[in-house]
């Protein structure tokens, strides 16, 4: 099930959303204005971001530029105008697709899979010589491979396929070991702990790339 954040400052719209969403298999977030929405991006992880533009306490433009700072999620802007600087405007500040109320279902929900499919996490991710590849379920730097467990592999994969993003604990609990389990904050930094002193020790520089976000949890940067 994908999971959608919905940021409008008009209920009945958000309502509407999710009642043209919910069937589709998305889970809605519902947020009453820019302010709500970005509490919930600083809280929660999303597949994909619905973004009003004209809102009183803050716009889509400044809601999105503020998004784009600590996340990659995709964004469509929804405008009740068809002016093309809104939408050139919208598209340069980080949104990746925008639609025009009063919008059709099917070409909304068309919009968002196309979208999600073209961000779709790659398999293969590789990094001054460290690959991580899904198919063959194996981490390798130069050739050489790198033993993890499942949860070790999973979550170094889930922080190289999005660099830049950062995944608080709970995210990373949620995504890796699945929303109803019991594991704890301390047990992500373990598996953490366990996956740079094996990468370490394979003579790739993670501690590079592989970051602690002091009082968040982790991230992966590029050099």
């Amino acid at each position: 099930m994908k999971k959608v954040l919905l940021i409008d400052d008009e209920a009945r719209m958000l309502e509407l959303l999710t009642l043209y969403l919910a069937p589709y298999g998305y889970e809605c977030r519902k947020a009453l204005g820019a302010k709500e929405g970005l509490e919930y991006i600083r809280q929660e992880w999303f597949d994909i971001v619905l973004l009003d533009i004209m809102m009183p306490d803050k716009d889509g433009w400044q809601t999105a530029r503020e998004i784009r700072e600590s996340s990659d999620v995709p964004i469509i802007m929804v405008t009740a105008r068809e002016q093309k600087t809104d939408v050139v405007k919208g598209l340069k500040l980080g949104a990746d697709d925008y639609i025009t109320k009063p919008f059709d279902e099917a070409e909304l929900i068309a919009r968002m899979e196309a979208l999600l499919r073209r961000v779709e996490p790659a398999s293969r991710v590789e990094m001054e010589g460290l690959l991580w590849d899904e198919e063959r379920f194996e981490l390798s730097y130069e050739g050489q491979p790198i033993k993890l467990t499942p949860k070790e592999f999973s979550l170094i994969g889930l922080v190289m396929k999005h660099p830049g993003r950062v995944y608080s604990r709970e995210h990373l609990i949620d995504l890796v070991w699945g929303m109803h389990s019991e594991t704890e904050g301390r047990t992500v930094d373990s598996h953490v702990r366990n996956i740079r002193e094996k990468i370490r020790e394979s003579g790739f520089p993670i501690d590079d790339h592989f970051h602690t976000v002091w009082g968040i949890g982790y991230k992966w940067v590029k050099q």
